[in-house]
């Protein structure tokens, strides 16, 4: 059997090219563009295969937390491979996934004492579904069989099944959709195009009456409300107005409907707080973590509940009651261990204060955007930035889709060793939450520089 694939010197750009299927790219266009092939990090750099470094840009897509090679975290990751690098925690259990979770508890909002761990963002939202469903048919006081989720408009979380299901990107999805469970939609409560009729006013009165309404008409079908907390990642940093998020909430406790938090991309600190959530003082029935969880180091995901939830699935083995979903890698020592680091490096380094400092400087240096004519919309929380762009401001026109403006920019910023990615033609920006503001403003400029050069470029017809 050859060893080739052990060779320092392999090809790996072939190699890349003719086994490797990337998510979410289209692989066509991808052979002929010879991305970077990431060997190193260096703090809050990429370095590839030639030696050339990136700010990385994206938190290498929305993780990382302190930067590459952090000592505190790197050493955590080494102690642990010295003693154990995973255990099942069918059954049994394991020191760092315990101490994690009571970490995570005492940070998360009140009533959240219970942590299931799994391994991505995706299974963390799976979890809870699953978990809310049974929930409704062992709770104290009889069964109901409650058959349905309320979720936003737009909603992304995840690619299984189950969060597909509740997911609402129409391209990412729609190939799938003989295979999902149907589900009850409000719509998005963001206004940059309101359906005629409507003002800007208007229509964020009406999502807000509209998910009372729904709320309201189908509460003893609903096993739970599925949203993403004061912003939506995937559909292009959708930022909801202030209220949205404790309207829902209460709502959900008027109704006994179990609020399910999907917290993965908005999460550690991404919002200006640790978790966002704490904007309006809400606490969930269900949190759900992953990505920045630890640090950006290891895939682990945890989904948080309370009491009153778990309790409905105590019995006699022999009754049924267990909840039998679970994965290889649940609580991986290595992943808590660096989760744990993590949580510790958010006060000792005060990580939330740097990203105050950096938000307020994200939002004074893209000002120079607010008036460019291919820009429709700047939309920021936090660190976590999307800037919109189209062929016609006043009319909100797109670009032709074939242009793939926004990937066109992220080329050239890319020229210009920044790495960044697009939703379509929005422009993402999610610098990590300890990424220091010299960073934060280059990459700024750069992006600037970029959407300037290209939509020039684009509008010139060249």
């Amino acid at each position: 059997m050859s060893l080739d694939f052990l060779n320092p010197s392999a090809p790996l750009r072939d190699w890349d090219n003719v086994h490797v299927w990337h998510p979410f790219t289209p692989m066509s266009a991808y052979v002929r563009e010879s991305a970077p092939i990431i060997t190193g990090g260096d703090g809050f750099d990429l370095i590839d295969s030639t030696g050339r470094r990136y700010l990385d840009g994206i938190s290498s897509l929305w993780c990382n937390v302190h930067g590459h090679r952090v000592p505190e975290i790197d050493e955590a990751v080494i102690r642990q491979v010295r003693d154990i690098s995973h255990s099942t925690l069918l059954g049994l259990s394991g020191e760092p996934s315990i101490r994690l979770a009571k970490g995570l508890v005492d940070r998360a909002p009140a009533g959240l004492t219970r942590v299931f761990y799994s391994d991505s963002g995706a299974t963390t939202v799976e979890v809870a579904l699953k978990m809310a469903y049974q929930y409704h048919r062992q709770k104290p006081g009889g069964p109901e069989e409650r058959d349905t989720f309320l979720c936003v408009g737009n909603a992304y979380h995840g690619d299984t099944l189950g969060t597909v299901s509740v997911g609402g990107i129409d391209l990412f999805h729609r190939c799938y959709r003989h295979l999902l469970f149907e589900t009850v939609t409000t719509p998005s409560p963001v206004a940059l195009r309101i359906p005629e009729g409507h003002t800007h006013q208007s229509w964020i009165q009406h999502c807000f009456d509209e998910v009372s309404r729904l709320v309201q008409q189908h509460h003893t079908r609903l096993a739970g409300v599925v949203m993403e907390p004061i912003v939506q990642g995937a559909a292009g940093i959708l930022v909801h107005p202030v209220g949205y998020l404790k309207h829902v909430r209460d709502l959900c406790t008027h109704y006994d409907v179990p609020l399910i938090a999907d917290e993965v991309a908005v999460g550690f600190g991404r919002t200006g707080r640790l978790f966002a959530c704490e904007h309006e003082e809400v606490a969930p029935d269900f949190l759900c973590l992953a990505k920045g969880i630890t640090g950006g180091y290891l895939p682990l995901g945890a989904t948080l509940t309370t009491d009153r939830i778990f309790e409905a699935f105590l019995g006699e083995p022999w009754e049924g009651r267990t909840f039998y979903h679970g994965h290889t890698y649940t609580g991986n020592a290595l992943g808590c261990a660096a989760g744990l680091a993590s949580l510790e490096l958010f006060e000792t380094k005060n990580v939330l204060a740097n990203v105050a400092t950096c938000s307020e400087l994200i939002s004074r240096k893209l000002a120079a955007l607010n008036v460019h004519p291919h820009v429709a919309e700047i939309r920021q929380k936090g660190l976590m930035v999307g800037i919109e762009l189209v062929r016609d401001r006043e009319t909100l026109a797109p670009f032709a889709s074939t242009i793939r403006l926004g990937h066109q920019v992220i080329l050239a910023a890319r020229e210009r060793g920044v790495i960044i990615r697009p939703l379509g033609d929005v422009i993402v920006l999610m610098p990590a939450p300890g990424m220091p503001p010299h960073h934060v403003e280059h990459l700024c400029d750069v992006t600037i520089e970029c959407i300037d050069l290209v939509t020039r470029k684009v509008a010139a017809g060249l």
